[in-house]
């Protein structure tokens, strides 16, 4: 006696599997991409806004720590590296004196 091939419920479970796993993935994808949104009902504003804020809170000076660099001191008050360069053009970003008191506005 022959047998009927049992291949075509096998595709089928395998096509509505690979169509689960791709549905799930577009749903995660879309909360990922959401979910730094949540203050403008845009995406990636939120980093944007949050800059903006760090740079009005930002203080007129800073005085330089010991193992300071330019970069962590821009990310910590939010004004950038080369606004901090330009505003203080005596200071040489190789090296930073601890105690030393720059300008951020």
């Amino acid at each position: 006696m022959k047998q009927s091939s049992s291949a075509t419920p096998r595709v089928l479970a395998v096509i509505a599997l690979i169509g689960s796993v791709v549905v799930l993935l577009v749903v995660v994808s879309a909360a990922i991409d959401n979910s730094g949104s949540e203050k403008s009902g845009r995406p990636g504003t939120q980093k944007v806004e949050h800059r903006e804020e760090a740079r009005k809170q930002a203080p007129a000076t800073y005085v330089i720590k010991s193992g300071d660099t330019l970069t962590a001191i821009a990310h910590a008050t939010g004004v950038g590296v080369a606004k901090i360069e330009r505003l203080n053009p005596e200071v040489d970003p190789q090296i930073l004196i601890a105690g030393e008191k720059i300008k951020l506005k």
